[in-house]
């Protein structure tokens, strides 16, 4: 299991945290996803076998917001 954690533009109420987390943890072989407005950060916990990491940032970024 691979963890990372992204850091991310745009992301400024509970609607953002909502939409990432909703989307992100949709995905097969996330085991998990968690936004932290504060610090404009989202750290997902995933299988990289069955989902990679462009896939993810993708994700986010289909959501509006900027993947750094």
């Amino acid at each position: 299991m691979e963890k990372v954690t992204l850091h991310v533009a745009g992301m400024s109420c509970g609607h953002c945290v909502k939409a990432v987390e909703d989307s992100v943890g949709e995905l097969a072989g996330i085991e998990s996803v968690k936004v932290h407005l504060d610090s404009g950060t989202v750290d997902v916990e995933y299988i990289s076998n069955e989902v990679s990491l462009d896939k993810i940032k993708e994700t986010i970024d289909d959501q509006g917001y900027d993947v750094k």
